[in-house]
């Protein structure tokens, strides 16, 4: 069932994502890009070669579905999504991250050994039974994903403050019978509260049998909230019917035997058990992906000041709309041998979406200036400097500067190491206090 729902899901996502012309305003049309740290060979390939590359990842998420040559088709969608993902970390979201994580999963298991085309072709193949690992592993990472989305609200802005949700809310006064009460702040504060309380202990109550009923229904109205007040592509249902795996064997099967009431198909009378062990190979890379999804979230203790501020260590940990920021950069470059200083207009190298990214995320700011070092390079500057003004501001606080005005990102290099050019948010909110009350 898990095999059937991921697939379907899967392939309607891909097929929108190609007739609403994202694959040429994101993987064609752009200028430059802006691939993940150590992934800088990952390239988009052309227009003909990325409607490839996205009719192979439909046509594997079809074979996922329907358990057709279900090895290979999980293995090539795995690649194919996850290849796109790195092209340009502007079009990063915690939903693509969670298909790459569990497409990568769907390939252990055997999943394609019982009500697939598979089985058709080779009936010697079905099975009635899996390893309860086969399914733990699925229940564990959606356990993990709900877990740190709630450790991650446990933070002052979203506690203490309501923020983001206190100036996102009133924007929807227009929806029927909730409407009236989303400009209240106190419905700000359930909200936050609620949200905290209901990621942190969901995994539980749908492990609970006696209240898992009661949890899926909460789980159903929660993200269908979120898919009618955000607009976040398809997390919402993904996550909707992935915590289906946490229903009993029963539940599954009844479904199933609905579906083959209509094929007016009979299984075997002996039940046949899969034979795959967790063999030491296999056993270690479970364990080394589980203990790297248990400690990635943890890796921004590793730097220094505010998460929300700096991003460093912010992605690839769950963390889904806990901040409001917008900033706006002023990038300049400098020819070091005549003194000449020219302004770079943003938007001669950046889509409105990458512009939108660079202005608030250091990484990408960096690789921007990266960018046009080389571009001028290119122009006959030996060795362009690259400075930069970023006014950012976060969750309704004031507008403030976000790194170093008289560095020059242009000799900065890229690395996992904290960034000291990032200005410290504590110093600047004490400042602009004092500011305040003189």
């Amino acid at each position: 069932m898990f095999r059937i729902i991921f697939g379907g899901m899967m392939l309607a996502s891909i097929l929108r994502f190609m007739l609403k012309g994202w694959v040429t305003d994101l993987y064609v049309l752009p200028k430059v890009y802006f691939p993940y740290y150590g992934f800088e060979w990952v390239k988009p390939l052309g227009e003909a070669g990325m409607y490839a590359l996205f009719g192979l990842m439909a046509l594997s998420a079809l074979g996922i579905m329907l358990g057709l040559f279900y090895r290979w088709s999980s293995v090539l969608f795995f690649l194919s999504f996850t290849y796109v993902e790195l092209i340009d970390k502007t079009n990063y979201l915690n939903h693509y991250y969670f298909v790459s994580v569990v497409a990568f999963l769907m390939i252990l298991v055997p999943a394609h050994r019982h009500f697939s085309l598979d089985v058709l072709r080779k009936p010697a193949s079905w099975v009635s039974h899996v390893p309860r690992w086969a399914v733990l592993i699925f229940q564990l990472q959606l356990g993990l994903v709900y877990f740190y989305a709630g450790v991650a609200k446990l933070n002052p802005d979203w506690l203490l403050e309501a923020m983001p949700l206190r100036y996102w809310l009133p924007a929807h006064t227009h929806l029927p019978v909730i409407g009236q009460l989303l400009d209240k702040v106190w419905v700000a504060y359930l909200f936050c509260w609620f949200g905290a309380f209901y990621d942190l202990t969901i995994p539980l109550f749908l492990s609970w049998r006696k209240s898992r009923l009661l949890a899926y229904a909460t789980v159903v109205v929660f993200h269908v909230l979120t898919a009618v007040l955000f607009q976040i592509g398809m997390f919402p249902y993904i996550m909707m019917v992935s915590t289906l795996i946490f229903f009993s064997a029963a539940f599954h099967e009844g479904i199933l035997n609905w579906l083959r009431s209509f094929g007016r198909v009979h299984l075997p009378y002996k039940p046949a058990i899969a034979k795959v062990s967790l063999q030491p190979v296999l056993l270690n890379l479970l364990a080394l992906h589980f203990i790297l999804q248990v400690l990635v979230p943890w890796r921004f203790m590793l730097y220094p000041d505010k998460l929300f501020w700096t991003e460093q260590g912010y992605r690839f940990s769950w963390r889904v709309m806990l901040m409001e920021k917008t900033g706006t950069a002023f990038l300049y470059v400098k020819d070091p041998e005549t003194g000449g200083e020219t302004e770079i207009n943003n938007r001669d190298y950046l889509t409105v979406a990458q512009e939108k990214q660079v202005s608030t995320q250091p990484d990408m700011l960096l690789q921007f200036a990266h960018i046009i070092r080389e571009d001028f390079k290119s122009k006959g500057i030996p060795e362009p400097e690259v400075r930069a003004e970023v006014y950012v501001s976060m969750n309704g606080r004031g507008s403030r500067l976000l790194i170093d005005p008289s560095a020059n990102l242009a000799a900065e290099k890229e690395s996992f190491r904290p960034k000291p050019w990032i200005l410290p948010f504590a110093e600047q909110h004490l400042q602009q206090e004092a500011v305040g009350q003189k």
